[in-house]
């Protein structure tokens, strides 16, 4: 099975600038998906899309492919995750020749596990090749949640679950962002990641699951990294 691992590293930032090479437990931030994909050996090639020209040097150096910087349209705040992977797809497999799917691995999600990448794509390869994505326990339930209509806050579901026990309702799961695995062909034809049907990446770590957006994430990454030292 030919792999190719995308690492979508846009430069820009507003609410945390410098995310994606700033240093986080010795190494710069997009090491830690780089160095944990680095050695399957499904993944035919880890490819960055960035438009950041340090952003492209520093990945370079680090040996992975970084052929062109991203065109702008694909570089503001309001770019589509999916354009920026079918950029990239669309230009590899011209370049390079066909893939069985294409595995996105956001660098803000530092934690994720060899182990749940091995899982993840075993996963793909027994389910009729299904999107996988990864996915966490919620702690928002959507049966206890709210919507704010007119002057109201009322119940965002008919049949909510605000008279029952935490632990008598059904469980639910939130996307975490560290794992989506998708064929050429679905992510061609849906023009989405998560389809009607999606096979489960389960992660249950709550580090694993840390997607860092703001500067509380980050703070919170560096305690986990200082953390899991402490108990090496």
């Amino acid at each position: 099975m030919r792999i190719l691992a995308l690492i979508p590293a846009r430069g820009g930032s507003k609410r945390l600038p410098g995310k994606n090479i700033r240093m986080l437990g010795g190494k710069p931030l997009i090491n830690w998906t780089i160095d944990v994909v680095r050695d399957s050996s499904e993944i035919c090639d880890i490819l960055v899309s960035t438009d950041d020209p340090a952003i492209a040097e520093h990945c370079r150096n680090a040996g992975v492919l970084v052929p062109w910087l991203r065109p702008e349209e694909l570089a503001t705040d309001t770019a589509n995750s999916v354009d920026v992977a079918l950029h990239a797809l669309t230009w590899y497999q011209r370049e390079h020749g066909n893939v069985d799917a294409l595995l996105l691995l956001q660098p803000t999600s530092p934690f994720r596990r060899r182990e749940s990448i091995r899982i993840g794509i075993e996963l793909f390869r027994t389910s009729e090749q299904y999107p996988v994505i990864g996915v966490s326990p919620t702690h928002a339930h959507p049966m206890w949640s709210l919507r704010q209509e007119e002057s109201w806050i009322v119940p965002y579901l008919d049949n909510h679950g605000f008279n029952m026990r935490s632990q008598d309702l059904p469980p639910a799961y939130v996307v975490n962002g560290s794992f989506y695995l998708i064929s050429p062909k679905e992510l061609l034809t849906t023009h989405a990641f998560i389809g009607l049907k999606n096979i489960p990446l389960m992660i249950n770590a709550p580090q694993e699951s840390l997607d860092i957006d703001t500067e509380f994430d980050f703070k919170l990454a560096e305690f986990i990294v200082e953390t899991l030292k402490q108990d090496m």
